[in-house]
């Protein structure tokens, strides 16, 4: 019989971000869903260190127990294994591989991912919504970027065919069903996103200036949005209230069945990031135009942080020959051991 440590197995999957951009770090509403693609840490608790190697990158992660800093590691993709590491603060090391079905950098929360893997197979135990907590510090330390909590929250609480209804006031996630006969499809639009090398903080520091002036976004009304002082902060404001108003009309039309409602309440949400959040690009503008003008098309608008990345579409069962047809999923989960 072998005296080597159990094989452990973890998968956590991306997602999508159907309506509701910019909404979590001013706590409002989104409507993500899991999807089913995403990323496996497969090894076996040992040592002092984490180390893993993926067929995705050149060079291996290799970070200490008790490392101080995360955003120091490198390579850059270790600092995501790293804030973990840093954050659960495991006994035990890990040795092991990384494997992902999720494009990196395309804007499907490669890295929320991968941090709630990584957690899961160190040993994480905890609810959806702690493991969520842990996955979003752990990429704020490691990045720089002052991120919200939808991703690693879709990623650890996903319901197979549902999206999820999220309040990041409360934390409260309500699955919402996708209509029979309703498909998602992401495209890459060919630009690469960098969210930390974005002007993400700089949305964020006028969503928390706005909020200072006119009190909580969620609760705000458009007139209220409209009175904020400074004319970049009013339009950052409007595009956060509007959305916030246009998640609940999505859902509302998804649990009607109303694919042809929910895809102009997309429309409206693309120009809304692209007029007033700004941060749309014109290869983003014309990838949306081109799908929203295709046959079987209802909708389309950009998903994720924006500056590039991807485009999630809202479509009939093959009307579009390109991009992923994702499919809602799970949330993440210890696969080996399974008792």
């Amino acid at each position: 019989m072998s005296d080597a440590p159990a094989l452990v197995e973890a998968w956590a999957p991306g997602r999508v971000n159907l309506i509701g951009e910019h909404t979590d770090y001013t706590g409002g509403l989104a409507l993500p869903m899991a999807i089913d693609l995403g990323t496996t840490v497969a090894g076996r608790r040992v040592g002092d260190r984490v180390e893993l190697t993926s067929g995705d990158q050149a060079e291996p992660a290799s970070v200490p127990l008790d490392l101080t800093d995360p955003a120091a590691v490198s390579p850059p993709w270790a600092r995501y294994v790293a804030g973990v590491v840093h954050e659960l603060r495991p006994p035990t090391g890990l040795v092991g591989t990384v494997r992902t079905t999720l494009p990196i950098g395309s804007g499907l929360s490669s890295s929320a991912a991968l941090e709630l893997a990584v957690a899961l197979a160190l040993g994480f135990a905890g609810t959806a919504t702690e493991l969520a907590e842990l996955g979003q510090r752990a990429e704020q330390i490691a990045s720089g970027v002052p991120c919200g909590i939808m991703d690693q929250l879709a990623s650890a609480a996903g319901v197979a065919g549902h999206a999820l209804l999220m309040n990041f006031t409360t934390l409260e996630v309500q699955p919402v069903p996708v209509p029979d006969g309703a498909a998602i499809v992401v495209v890459h639009s060919g630009q690469e996103r960098t969210l930390a090398g974005s002007a993400y903080g700089e949305r964020r520091a006028a969503c928390e200036a706005a909020a200072r002036e006119i009190g909580p976004l969620l609760d705000a009304t458009e007139a209220d949005a409209a009175g904020v002082h400074d004319p970049v902060v009013r339009r950052r404001a409007r595009h956060v209230v509007s959305e916030n108003a246009r998640v609940r009309a999505f859902a509302d039309a998804f649990r009607q069945g109303d694919l042809t409602t929910a895809g102009l309440v997309m429309g409206a949400s693309h120009r809304s990031l692209r007029d007033d959040f700004e941060v749309s690009t014109p290869v983003l503008d014309a990838l949306v135009d081109r799908l929203t003008a295709t046959r079987g098309v209802f909708g389309a608008r950009l998903t994720g942080a924006g500056f590039g990345g991807c485009v999630v579409a809202l479509t009939e069962p093959g009307a579009l020959a390109e991009g992923w047809t994702v499919r809602a999923s799970t949330g993440a989960r210890l696969t080996l051991p399974t008792a």
